[in-house]
């Protein structure tokens, strides 16, 4: 559920399935504003084939159900993939009045689901093929994802074209979204980053370099424990956020990496849906 360069010792089980996604959604319906036995039923949910200069991405693609156009968002998962947690959040945020797109970023090498059980981040040797699999993403295959995913998004017949696109990433997949954001800077307006996994570096290839070249509003969640272990971050891309004069809220979150993704056992309940409820209000606010 993490970022490679900062896992905690755990281990995730990423059968996580719909009914314990709802269960464990259920009390948190009042600040989500989301009808916890309506929003699955009214959501569309397909799997599909996504054409990128590179190939063919499976990936699900969520929308209301009914007639209708709405704005797009692209969902990257985290380093564990389209598995069927993320077919939840997808799905719930399509309840909300979104176009959501939810890719295997992995698709070169493997159809989704990369991983299936229980996944132990101290195990050596399941780890290493994911970092296998994370060095296939080169910013120059993660630009050319990013642009051929909004272009697939913006061909659906439910997506409105006229408003703004939003995209958001969680652990390593954070700077998948800076790089979206960049690629297509001409749709996306609002960018969310949840406990994201290297956003800051000392490369020339940092992702927070980016910013400049955006035009969207951000939300960037940082995990306390990212926080401690990197505590100049949030004070760089602050800085980065004002040079470039875009929007940003920069937070550390009272709750570790990987909070945001239920199933985990690093899930913070409440932390998760205060942090929903603030990419609701970017998406809202921004998406117009």
């Amino acid at each position: 559920m993490c970022d490679s360069d900062n896992h905690q010792p755990y281990i995730v089980d990423t059968s996580f399935t719909r009914r314990s996604a709802v269960l464990g959604m259920s009390s948190a319906v009042a600040i989500a504003g989301i009808a916890t036995p309506a929003f699955a039923a009214n959501v569309t949910e397909t799997d599909v084939m996504v054409p990128t200069p590179d190939g063919t991405a499976d990936a699900a693609l969520f929308h209301p159900a009914g007639p209708g156009s709405w704005p797009a968002v692209l969902m990257w998962p985290d380093i564990l993939g389209l598995r069927p947690v993320f077919r939840e959040m997808g799905r719930r945020l399509a309840a909300q009045g979104y176009v959501v797109l939810v890719p295997n970023p992995f698709y070169r090498t493997k159809r989704a689901p990369i991983v299936t059980g229980p996944f132990d981040f101290n195990d050596p040797k399941q780890i290493q093929p994911l970092l296998a699999l994370k060095a296939t993403l080169t910013d120059a295959a993660i630009d050319r994802d990013a642009a051929a995913f909004i272009s697939f998004l913006d061909k659906q017949k439910q997506t409105n074209g006229r408003r703004g696109a939003g995209v958001q990433g969680y652990c390593f997949a954070g700077p998948l979204a800076f790089h979206t954001a960049a690629v297509r800077s001409d749709r996306i307006r609002a960018v969310g980053s949840f406990h994201g996994g290297g956003l800051v570096t000392k490369d020339a290839d940092s992702p927070h370099l980016l910013i400049p070249r955006t035009k969207a509003s951000f939300v960037v969640a940082i995990a306390r424990n990212d926080d401690q272990k990197q505590p100049e971050a949030k004070d760089v891309l602050k800085k980065a956020f004002a040079a470039a004069k875009r929007p940003a809220i920069v937070e550390v979150y009272p709750a570790d990496h990987g909070w945001c993704v239920p199933g985990g056992p690093t899930y913070d309940h409440a932390s998760a849906e205060r942090a929903w409820a603030e990419l609701l209000r970017l998406y809202r606010a921004n998406l117009v």
